[in-house]
Formats: structure tokens, C-alpha cells, sequence
């Protein structure tokens, strides 16, 4: 099998720029960098110890951004290298580190062999780390032929995934077993990763638990602020195709009770904003667009948030989430989002009963009592009227606990870490 998934990324060369530029034309490749992806690098390496990060889209990226600040204040780290493959993901990372010298962001080249024995060549990192489920058999061994030592952090496989890599045991083995270092996000992971040849598995819990509470990026405008103050206010995060228009039920029925129901609707692919918002004004609801704010009035029902990374702005302020992709049928073998950022935040959850791809987590988070499942738009709202009709406050001392619960998990991932640092330095 691995001669040929080889052969395949080979024969499919020709074509890498190609498949590129239709990318391109679809708006899911940076017109000034997707030649990145080619290996065409601008960026010197520079001397020293260099760490490299590799995720692959906006939520990996945000999950370990605690452990690259951690890296930035490491005297023996020079350079960090992050990689990643989404647009989006790549626009944040560049942003927030645009200004620190120690920090470069390239996008991941295309699995071939070509490209990425360049990519290695020209960085030469010193130790490699992999953050959740990102496997290019490729890269990675050639990873394994130069001796860099790799480490898979953060790993989540669910049943479905492994289902798919067990079908392909032999050739799985081949590249589990060049990982150095796995540490799982859960049990689950911990036992498929075994059964996949990982060598060195270790499981200490979700590091998305461990991000830092306060930042004052995490903030919303005042001018924004002052528009909504007065209004009750909801969000249904990461949603998926069906779930918009109940949201969109949900607020009318609540709407009945509470004149003053805002509700923030953050999709989880954001270039479906414009058509979400679309369909649910054929419903007689004023919706605004997040990204034209001069729309939003007293009258305003539904937002949406069509930007990425404005998730925790709003979290910050909201007691009560609706998370996504819990709701669809037809994703039920591989449902759910995480909910971790909402609950760390002292909101309660609100989630449909397809949740496989985070049952740990839920499990976890029901034991502190915030976490409810609903079914329906009906169910949705009568829970969220009695939740306005309390009027609590955010609930501080469980966040405190998962932040607590965070933090242990980040200072055994960050001694692992260490001790690679220590060693290939």
C-alpha cells in the first residue's frame, strides 16, 4: 500500500499547480501564498534550535497556542515554525504572530515527495510535532529518513477514522510506528493508536482545555456591545446545514415570551454566511451580517458571524451555547463539535444527541452539570426561556475547575515537550 499511495502522490505531480490554481478560483487558497504549497519558499530558517508545529485548520491552531507561547519564552528555542493547510487557519496564525521575529508561518507543501523532501531540506527542523489527526504518509517518512524526531500531539481518532486506517493495518503500522511520541486527547485514542503501531502512547486529556482564559484579543467593541446590552442573548456555535433554520425556529418561539431575543449564529464554515442569512430573512427576521454591524438596531434578530477566530469574543459574554453539528441526521456517525471553549468560558451547553466524535468530553462536562440535551427547536427554547427566567450568572466556579482541569493536562504535555527539547538540542 505505502509503494502505492507513493506512486499516486507521484503521478499526481503534474497536476499539483493546477489543482492549485482551481483552488485559487474557489477562494480556498491565498492568491500571494499557495505557491507554498508547491515548496516555493521565501523565508530564510535562520540559526538555532528551530521547533516546528503542524496543524491543519483554525481549531488545532487555537488549541495549542498556549504551548507556542510557552516555546516563544524558551530561551533554548530560537526559531517556531507553524504549518498549517487551511486558508483560514493560515490567516490567524499570520496575523497573530506577523510581529514576532521568532515565529514563521508556511503553509504545508502537498504530499508529494518532491515537495516535501524540499520542504525538510530547506528547514531543517529539530524537532517535528503534529497536532490531532494529521497524517501525510509522505512527509512523514521522510521525517523518519532524516532523523527528526516526531511527535503526535493532541491525537484524536475517532471510529470512524480508524475504522478506514484498520482496513489498512499493515501500511498504518508503517507509519504510527515512526512516531516517537503519541499523546492522546482520550481513551478511545489512546486504544486505536496502540492498535495502530504506535510505539509510545501517553494520554493526559484534551489540551483544548488548557486555553488561556484571559486575552485581551478576546474582546468585543464597545460600539457592538452597546447595540445588544440591553437584549437576551443566545449563540449556536458550529453549525451545520439544517441547524440555521432551527435557530431560527428556536428564536421565534422564544420571541413570544422575550420581545428583546438576539441570536448569534456562528456557522461553522463561514462562507456559508451570506446564504444562511439569506433564508432565514425569507422567514420575516431581520439578520445581520457580523462583518456589517452599521445593520444591527433594536430590531435586529439573528447575527452571523462571518469571520473567523470570533468565537471566544463571544463566548466571553454569553452564558448560554447552543453547540452544532448535533443536530444532523446525516452526519450522526460523525457528529458533534467540541464544546470545550464554550463551557471554559462559564457557559452552559446546549447539544442534539449525536455527539460520537466527543462523547469523552461530554461525559466529562455532564458531570459538572453543564450540559443539557434537546432534540427539537421546541425543546431548545422552552430551556433557554427558563434559562432567561433565572437569570443566572455564568458559572465561574465550574469554569475555574475546568481551567484547573486545563492546566494539569498543559503542564504534563509541556514536560514531554521538554524533555525532547532537552535532548535534541
Amino acid at each position: 500500500m505505502k509503494f502505492w499511495y507513493k506512486l499516486i502522490t507521484y503521478l499526481f505531480y503534474p497536476f499539483a499547480h493546477l489543482y492549485l490554481i482551481l483552488r485559487l478560483f474557489k477562494k480556498k487558497e491565498s492568491p500571494k501564498r499557495y505557491k507554498e504549497k508547491l515548496s516555493k519558499i521565501k523565508l530564510e530558517r535562520g540559526e538555532g534550535f528551530l521547533i516546528w508545529f503542524h496543524v491543519a485548520s483554525v481549531g488545532e491552531a487555537m488549541s495549542i497556542l498556549p504551548l507556542i507561547e510557552n516555546c516563544i519564552n524558551n530561551e533554548k528555542i530560537n526559531k517556531i515554525l507553524l504549518t498549517s493547510i487551511t486558508l483560514s487557519s493560515g490567516t490567524i496564525l499570520e496575523k497573530r504572530y506577523k510581529e514576532n521575529k521568532k515565529v514563521i508561518h508556511q503553509f504545508l507543501p502537498l504530499d508529494i515527495p518532491i515537495f516535501t523532501n524540499k520542504f525538510l531540506n530547506h528547514w531543517k527542523p529539530n524537532l517535528s510535532i503534529f497536532i490531532d489527526s494529521e497524517i501525510w504518509p509522505n512527509l512523514i517518512s521522510q521525517i523518519a529518513n532524516k532523523k527528526i524526531p516526531l511527535l503526535l500531539i493532541n491525537a484524536r481518532i475517532t471510529e470512524k477514522s480508524f475504522k478506514r486506517w484498520n482496513l489498512l493495518l499493515p501500511f498504518a503500522k508503517t507509519i504510527f510506528q515512526k512516531f516517537d511520541l503519541c499523546i492522546a486527547s482520550n481513551k478511545e485514542t489512546e486504544g486505536f493508536l496502540k492498535i495502530l503501531g504506535a510505539k509510545n502512547v501517553k494520554n493526559f486529556g484534551n489540551l483544548k482545555f488548557s486555553q488561556n482564559k484571559k486575552n485581551p484579543e478576546y474582546k468585543l467593541d464597545f460600539s457592538f456591545l452597546n447595540k445588544i446590552e440591553k437584549r437576551k442573548i443566545w449563540c449556536a456555535a458550529s453549525t451545520h446545514e439544517t441547524e440555521e433554520n432551527l435557530c431560527a425556529a428556536t428564536h421565534i418561539k422564544i420571541k413570544k415570551t422575550y420581545k428583546e431575543i438576539f441570536t448569534i449564529i456562528i456557522p461553522r464554515h463561514i462562507e456559508r454566511a451570506k446564504k444562511i442569512s439569506e433564508e432565514l430573512s425569507k422567514l420575516n427576521l431581520k439578520v445581520a451580517l457580523y462583518s456589517n454591524q452599521s445593520q444591527i438596531d433594536n430590531n435586529t434578530d439573528i447575527l452571523i458571524v462571518d469571520s473567523y477566530g470570533e468565537s471566544l469574543k463571544f463566548y466571553n459574554i454569553l452564558k448560554y451555547v447552543f453547540v452544532g453539528k448535533s443536530l444532523v441526521k446525516s452526519l450522526i456517525k460523525n457528529s458533534g463539535q467540541n464544546p470545550i471553549e464554550p463551557a471554559r468560558l462559564g457557559c452552559k451547553i446546549f447539544h442534539g444527541p449525536n455527539v460520537s466524535n466527543f462523547v469523552e468530553i461530554y461525559k466529562y462536562l455532564k458531570t459538572l452539570e453543564v450540559t443539557k440535551e434537546i432534540n427539537n427547536a421546541e425543546e431548545l427554547s422552552l430551556s433557554l426561556v427558563e434559562e432567561f427566567k433565572n437569570n443566572k450568572a455564568k458559572n465561574e466556579e465550574i469554569a475555574l475547575k475546568i481551567q484547573n482541569y486545563g492546566q494539569n493536562i498543559f503542564n504534563n504535555v509541556i514536560m514531554e515537550l521538554k524533555k525532547y527539547i532537552d535532548i535534541y538540542r
